[in-house]
């Protein structure tokens, strides 16, 4: 992960792009996605106005949502606190179609009481999908917190868990 704290906004290029689950927000620039979140506005792009690789890039996340891509080879730029990166790190080795809970990504990254802190890293997560905080689980095995909200999660991981039971078949 890149930090992109000094980009400035002029570079910046946000479209909004139909997945099946309903349109995303994407913001990028000719180095990479600064941030991917769930929209209320309608799809639609021109791909013309786009940096050429963006338009691949888009191509990635279509084939994620058609279960024929389970990791992303997509330059991102986060702007987070020593900790909220350390944390985002550890979600992108979250496998796919797996889940792990907040206070397992707390003791990976070694501040096992942090839970907490963990969950609102989560919540502040700049780029869904590409860093999977829909992988992240109440201890108890419960969906909790999704900043999209909990119906969006549990149609990320109800593709991904196809996708795997497929593959096992």
């Amino acid at each position: 992960m890149t930090n992109f704290a000094d980009m400035q906004a002029d570079n910046l290029i946000t479209v909004s792009h139909l997945t099946p689950i309903g349109p995303i927000e994407v913001t990028l620039c000719d180095t990479g996605i600064v941030s991917l979140d769930w929209s209320d506005a309608p799809a639609g792009h021109d791909n013309t106005s786009l940096p050429h690789a963006a338009t691949g890039w888009l191509g990635q996340l279509d084939e994620y949502f058609a279960g024929k891509r389970r990791e992303f080879n997509l330059p991102i730029l986060t702007s987070g606190t020593p900790f909220q990166e350390a944390v985002w790190r550890e979600l992108r080795k979250i496998p796919y179609g797996q889940t792990a809970s907040y206070s397992e990504i707390a003791r990976a990254i070694g501040r096992p009481r942090a839970f907490r802190a963990v969950a609102q890293a989560c919540h502040v997560n700049p780029i869904a999908i590409i860093i999977p905080c829909h992988r992240v689980i109440g201890a108890d095995g419960s969906l909790t917190g999704y900043a999209a909200g909990l119906e969006i999660k549990r149609q990320l991981l109800g593709l991904e868990h196809r996708v795997v039971r497929m593959e096992v078949d």
